[in-house]
């Protein structure tokens, strides 16, 4: 198996406003997340959240530890979110197995040693997306399925946002520290994500997008709201936003992505919304 780690730092907003198409790419985007029998990390300055992508195929995959952490193991000061977007796979929690499958969630607390990975079809593997933010205290393993989570049907097709957002690992639901995540379908016909635009200055978030067709893209929005850029992604790329920064996204067709919040406010409603027309 392969670990693979890089770090990004923070951005002044102020910076951002003369970031060439290259320099945008380079400090947000997170390209091919997802490579067979490989670990593959980016770890954020923003709220020190850690993007990931662990897709095992022929191997069982072990989450170590890195340098950049200066820890024993992974979780020691640490707490972790999993969402499986592919076949059907095991995650092994201090020897604890739990089944994961398409779009099933994983809450794993701070203190757990061992975390492996597994697929139950080499042909169809397991593709788990993973957030990792600091945490303060311990809080139980959890597993949340899909139809377990809070759903919920908003926006519209005439506004080409008709999406639904199923809340797994969310306070309603299971303590965390300060890690949040959800996964959020759009209907077919739609393709507007997260409309009203809006910020929140007292977290950050990661959008991961996938279930792209492969001939199609999306156009993710981000910046202070009178001063936009965007940027083209692929299926399993992802995203990350600091607070400052408004994050929404069209697609050349439907999809569907998982987002991602660290900060120090749980609560989901806690947002500054944009009104479209203010947009720049």
């Amino acid at each position: 198996m392969k670990t693979l780690i890089e770090e990004r730092f923070g951005t002044n907003p102020n910076d951002f406003k003369s970031y060439t198409t290259e320099v945008i790419r380079k400090e947000f985007l997170v390209e091919g997340l997802m490579q067979p029998d490989t670990v593959k990390w980016v770890y954020s300055h923003n709220d020190r959240l850690m993007v990931g992508g662990i897709m095992p195929v022929e191997e069982q995959l072990s989450l170590q530890t890195l340098d950049l952490l200066r820890a024993q193991y992974f979780l020691e000061r640490r707490e972790l979110g999993i969402i499986n977007t592919g076949g059907s796979g095991v995650v092994y929690a201090d020897g604890l197995a739990w089944n994961l499958e398409s779009k099933d969630a994983l809450y794993i607390g701070k203190g757990v040693r061992e975390v492996m990975f597994e697929s139950m079809d080499p042909q169809n593997p397991a593709r788990f997306y993973v957030n990792s933010a600091t945490a303060h205290t311990t809080y139980p393993t959890k597993r949340i399925k899909l139809s377990e989570a809070i759903h919920v049907q908003t926006g519209s097709l005439e506004s080409s946002n008709a999406r639904v957002i199923n809340k797994l690992i969310v306070n309603q639901l299971l303590e965390t520290c300060q890690l949040q995540m959800g996964l959020t379908e759009l209907q077919p016909g739609s393709v507007w994500n997260t409309m009203p635009a809006h910020t929140h200055s007292r977290r950050m978030e990661a959008y991961y997008y996938f279930n792209v067709p492969d001939d199609q893209m999306i156009c993710h929005f981000m910046g202070q709201p009178q001063e936009t850029r965007h940027i083209w992604m692929k299926s399993e790329d992802a995203v990350i936003s600091p607070a400052w920064s408004i994050h929404s996204a069209a697609g050349t067709s439907n999809y569907v992505f998982i987002w991602g919040m660290a900060g120090e406010n749980l609560d989901y409603g806690d947002m500054d919304n944009v009104n479209p027309q203010e947009l720049k």
